[in-house]
């Protein structure tokens, strides 16, 4: 759990400003999604060609979708009436807040925005200037607009427009408390009908909770409302609303203090320091307290534990447990809004979202929102109520149910023929891995092989095995004590235990003596004594892992999460290298932006013979046509077409020349710079006569630090993806990672495992 309380207030405060400064003032920029490089283009782009697309419109409005990018773009609108705990500070300086909106949008749910901020106080006229948006818009998110005016645009708009229209502040919030209500619930073993609910605050995110806790079985007479005047009570004029009247009690308590006897839950969203800890010594047993206020909570988390050390507890601050963030909501319900052109987000819809979100806290974490979330606890339980904001399955899980319910609703005009390819859809575009990886993920779905990890205590690894086991037939193997394991897999929260794994434990299992002795027969006339087999066996889990595949015990075996990838190489190569399984190279696939890339060798050979090289091209065309690629290989170096005498262009025309000589079915061509491999238009102006055609998918180099500069330059400043490192010539006997692995990284490589020799192509 990270404190920001325990750090400079005016060094955050200087973070922030420099944040929204630099490299260039604000979070948004506006780019193009089409060429326009040239007068063809713009012919396209503009006059002449725009008309086309112009005059479809006319005929059919739902041609926009097409057309247009109004059914991927939602406005962001607010007259800065209502900003955060700022209050009414404006238009303008609501501004910076929007533009952050817009990027949540864009970040989480790859939708983009425009923040429109608007000078106008007036309800009705802002309502007005808000439907007049609605060609341009695919949605509308209303955001920070003071209760009761917020209602009255709300309802407006919605009875004008047919898009979706959403305030966030209110309904947003709503989702989230719903969801992890449902949570607290669940774990304390009561029921929506039956609780007490004592809320603080009749502002609009108040009283959009509170209905949306109707909806979910909440009694209306069950429910006690409390403002800055106490109670909202018959008869009182006070600071009063329509929408506070809904609630108002027929009781003659007035107080806070008084009404919170029995409670089983507590809804705050008012202010700091409202709810005492005598107050909640006075709520029932494992009370449910969320104290919403930001930034400071309606009671300090710590100071209603020392009441109620069983309570069940939610805040708005990111450094507490169960943060009620809007942001597990509004990308996604308007993710799956859009793309079935829901007319509204009507009650199912929401219902739907909270479902989603609740479900998803009660599920196994995911590893990338460990990742994310390294050294918290992300095990359904007391303090983890809702999924985290950078858990990836949100988008999948809660846009196909909320898309689900707009249809069964009857206000999607664009219904899915299948929701769940429409899930699995959106999770490949989160996972960049799962799209290319499908054929391998097939491949290995239809067969039967035994895989064992070395490093079977990592964290890592372990998410891996639960993966396995919950998607595949196979049992994996892991190496370690199983006692390590058992507490590993309960601290991340994982539902696999020992008894679920085969292991093989290195400090006590029936198997070692045989190990020792297969390892000494193998390393006898290679110095290796019984002794250091003994010791070996009981330290070096690569070997262990090694010999079970020597051994058949096991088809392969995935190492290398910590070490130097050498290290591993050499016992891997001890005990399954063969005349028939020699390393031919290390190919790395890179995900980038504009498809995939494959880089090789980027450990083995560190200065290759052009034999090497050619071998290394050989296994990659193999390897790459597993992922349903058909490879285009250069082969880079520092010289191009001979215009150098250097070693690398020497080892590249060597490695021509052996290649020539195969008689092989797929395209290659060197030796040549790596621009040129990736630029066909330079490549045709260098070498015309080329006879790789198109970009190269496949680069292969000289060394193994340009293959592993490469490498490393694409996934620390492309933002590419690697699955790999493959090790190559093995016979899919054994893989070797690097430490910078990730879960889904491991589960990718177990999948290529996982997947016999005879898939090869």
């Amino acid at each position: 759990m990270t404190d920001n309380s325990n750090r400079d207030p005016q060094a955050l405060r200087q973070a922030a400003l420099d944040y929204h400064r630099h490299p260039k003032p604000g979070k948004l920029e506006i780019r193009a999604t089409k060429p326009l490089a040239n007068g063809r283009d713009l012919a396209r782009a503009y006059s002449p060609g725009v008309a086309e697309a112009c005059i479809e419109i006319t005929k059919d409005a739902e041609a926009a979708q097409e057309y247009t990018s109004r059914g991927n773009l939602v406005a962001v609108v607010t007259n800065g009436s209502a900003v955060l705990g700022l209050g009414n500070i404006g238009a303008l300086a609501s501004k910076p807040v929007m533009e952050g909106k817009a990027v949540l949008f864009k970040k989480f749910a790859n939708i983009d925005c425009f923040d429109i901020e608007l000078n106008e106080p007036d309800p009705e006229k802002l309502a007005d200037i808000v439907c007049a948006l609605e060609p341009t818009f695919g949605a509308i998110n209303l955001e920070d607009i003071k209760a009761p005016d917020c209602f009255i645009v709300e309802k407006l708009c919605r009875e004008r427009m047919n898009i979706p229209v959403f305030h966030d502040d209110q309904h947003g919030t709503a989702i989230v408390v719903g969801a992890a209500a449902t949570n607290a619930l669940h774990l304390a073993g009561k029921k929506f009908e039956d609780i007490k609910i004592v809320s603080t605050g009749g502002g609009a995110a108040g009283i959009a909770c509170l209905n949306m806790l109707l909806k979910l079985g909440v009694k209306r007479e069950n429910v006690w409302l409390c403002d800055i005047e106490g109670l909202v009570y018959e008869g009182r004029t006070s600071e009063m609303t329509d929408q506070k009247a809904e609630y108002a009690q027929a009781s003659d308590l007035r107080t806070l203090d008084e009404v919170i006897d029995g409670a089983d839950m507590f809804l705050g969203l008012s202010g700091a320091g409202v709810l005492k800890p005598e107050m909640v010594a006075k709520m029932s047993d494992q009370p449910i307290i969320f104290a919403l206020a930001n930034p400071n909570p309606e009671i300090d988390p710590e100071a209603a534990r020392a009441v109620a050390p069983n309570a069940l507890i939610a805040t708005g601050r990111s450094d507490f447990p169960n943060q009620v963030n809007n942001v597990l909501c509004f990308p996604f319900i308007f993710r799956g809004a859009l793309d079935v052109g829901a007319t509204e987000i009507n009650d199912a819809m929401q219902l739907a979202c909270i479902d989603g979100i609740a479900q998803l806290a009660r599920a196994t974490t995911s590893a990338e929102a460990a990742e994310a979330y390294r050294g918290e606890q992300l095990t359904f339980g007391p303090d983890y109520l809702i999924p985290k904001p950078f858990d990836p399955r949100l988008m999948g899980v809660v846009a196909s149910s909320v898309a689900r319910a707009a249809m069964e609703s009857g206000v999607a005009k664009r219904p899915l023929t299948d929701v769940d390819q429409y899930h699995a859809d959106l999770d490949t575009s989160v996972f960049k891995s799962a799209l290319i990886m499908r054929p391998v993920f097939q491949a290995a779905s239809t067969a039967t092989r035994r895989i064992v990890f070395a490093e079977g205590e990592d964290e890592r690894v372990l998410r891996t095995a639960q993966a396995l086991l919950e998607e595949t037939t196979e049992t994996p193997i892991l190496i370690g004590r199983p006692d390590v394991i058992g507490r590993r897999c309960e601290r991340a929260g994982l539902k696999i235990r020992p008894e679920d794994l085969e292991i093989v434990n290195p400090n006590r299992d029936d198997r070692y003596r045989d190990y020792v002795q297969t390892y000494h027969e193998l390393m006898a006339r290679s110095g290796v004594t019984p002794d250091l087999a003994r010791a070996i066996m009981r330290t070096n889990t690569t070997a262990i892992g090694s010999v079970m595949v020597h051994r058949g015990e096991a088809d392969s075996m995935i190492c290398g999460t910590f070490g130097q990838y050498l290290w591993h190489l050499n016992y891997v190569e001890q005990v399954l290298g063969s005349d028939d399984l020699k390393p031919a190279g290390a190919l790395s696939l890179m995900i980038l932006e504009d498809g995939p890339l494959f880089i090789a060798d980027t450990h083995i050979h560190a200065m290759p013979t052009p034999d090497q090289v050619a071998q290394t091209v050989i296994s990659a065309a193999r390897h790459v046509r597993r992922f349903g690629i058909e490879p285009k290989i250069a082969l880079c170096s520092g010289s191009e077409f001979g215009n150098l005498d250097s070693q690398s262009g020497r080892t590249m025309r060597g490695a021509l020349q052996v290649l020539d000589g195969l008689g092989l079915d797929f395209q290659y061509e060197g030796e040549m710079h790596t621009d040129s491999a990736l630029d066909p238009d330079l490549r045709g102006r260098v070498f015309p006569q080329s006879r790789l055609q198109g970009q190269a998918n496949v680069l292969i180099y000289a060394n193994t630090d340009a293959a592993g500069a490469t490498r490393n330059i694409l996934k620390s400043k492309a933002g590419g993806l690697e699955v790999g490192p493959i090790l190559m010539g093995m016979g899919n006997r054994a893989h070797i990672v690097t430490p910078s692995i990730t879960a889904r990284g491991l589960l990718n490589i177990s999948a290529l495992a996982g997947t016999p020799v005879t898939h090869y192509g």
